[in-house]
């Protein structure tokens, strides 16, 4: 039932979403309807792998915010066709507060996260990863807490499923801590990452070899080859489409990596890639803490300043408007060129208009 309060964006989506079934409920000649959110590195190959899993022949072009397409595919001859809604958020880390508009309490049964890393830049690569999950995470979190009150039936399959990939008597079943929702982790541009110095490689393989343990992950490694970019597409396919998932791996840090979730361990990973006496002298709480301090010693993370996006998108020509555009120019001129004292200049005059009627209004308290 809409509320009072529904924007008409919410109405949208609940009017979509309101068809989405889980995998178990789907009848024969249902659709069901999937979501998928792709995030990681600014210019990490996103939108190509997106591309290719749509079988789109298209230049890719740069993700300004958050952008959307879908793709449909029957799951056999002259059945309708199942939907899945695909979701780009772009700018490294910069916008993912954004991700609380494509994952809501309506889709969180069928939602899942594709995390991109660029293995061409590992200095950027814990920073990005942690970031981007842990707002993902928190933000799936209270969703969960509100279904516990409103839908505890939902809440525990979701809760439950986390489990699925790990078998019940996995020796690691006490040192990890499974994503809320399906995810999986494209470590893109292996092309260049080959050219590391072979114990570079050693050390960032394995690294990401633990975190998508850690967190019940798949874990491909890909790039623009299109034998790499099939095995990606295989992972994604079985989130957005419900294939069949690939029971095949290769852990060989001199090849790409491709372990599915939950056919990994801790013995066959082994220990951080550090000396005892350098292991000894590290102080952590969690496993995944000490894993991160043992790979940030040998690639030193970029600030999170340095990885937001500061392009003025007003500024690229891609988004070119003329009649804006213009406008835009006049008042730059007036105001010296200067953005700050542009915005300045309006605020104030905004203030001035309204302060009269502000006296008059009756804010919200909440």
């Amino acid at each position: 039932m809409p509320k009072a309060s529904d924007t008409l964006w919410d109405l949208a989506i609940a009017e979509v979403e309101k068809k989405e079934n889980p995998d178990d409920d789907v009848k024969p000649g249902e659709v069901w309807e999937k979501s998928v959110l792709f995030m990681g590195n600014k210019n990490g190959g996103k939108t190509t792998i997106i591309l290719r899993c749509l079988e789109r022949e298209e230049s890719p072009k740069p993700t300004l915010a958050l952008e959307y397409t879908f793709g449909r595919r029957a799951r056999r001859h002259n059945t309708p066709k199942d939907v899945a809604h695909f979701w780009e958020l772009g700018g490294g880390t910069s916008l993912v507060e954004l991700i609380r508009i494509p994952i809501t309490s309506y889709n969180i049964r069928s939602f899942a996260v594709v995390l991109v890393l660029d293995l061409s830049k590992p200095n950027e690569l814990w920073t990005t990863m942690e970031n981007l999950l842990q707002v993902t995470r928190n933000h799936v979190n209270k969703i969960l807490t509100k279904l516990e009150k409103t839908n505890p039936e939902v809440a525990a399959e979701i809760k439950q499923r986390m489990w699925n990939d790990l078998q019940r008597d996995h020796p690691d079943s006490a040192l990890v801590e499974p994503f809320p929702i399906p995810l999986v982790i494209i470590g893109s541009k292996y092309d260049i990452f080959n050219e590391f110095d072979s114990e570079m490689r050693k050390i960032i393989s394995k690294t990401l070899r633990f975190v998508s343990h850690y967190y019940g992950a798949s874990l491909v490694f890909t790039s623009k080859s299109e034998a790499l970019l099939l095995k990606a597409r295989a992972l994604i396919n079985h989130l957005a489409f419900g294939y069949d998932k690939s029971k095949s791996v290769s852990v060989d840090p001199s090849k790409p990596l491709f372990i599915p979730a939950g056919l990994d361990s801790m013995s066959q990973i082994g220990p951080p890639p550090a000396s005892d006496s350098d292991l000894g002298k590290l102080r952590a709480n969690t496993p995944l803490e000490l894993w991160k301090k043992v790979f940030e010693k040998t690639f030193p993370p970029k600030s999170f300043c340095d990885l937001q996006d500061t392009k003025d998108p007003a500024q690229d020509s891609q988004y070119a408007e003329y009649e804006i555009d213009v406008m835009r120019a006049q008042k730059n001129q007036v105001c010296g060129n200067s953005p700050n004292a542009v915005h300045s200049q309006e605020l104030e005059q905004y203030k001035r208009n309204a302060s009269k009627s502000w006296k008059e209004m009756d804010f919200d308290s909440d």
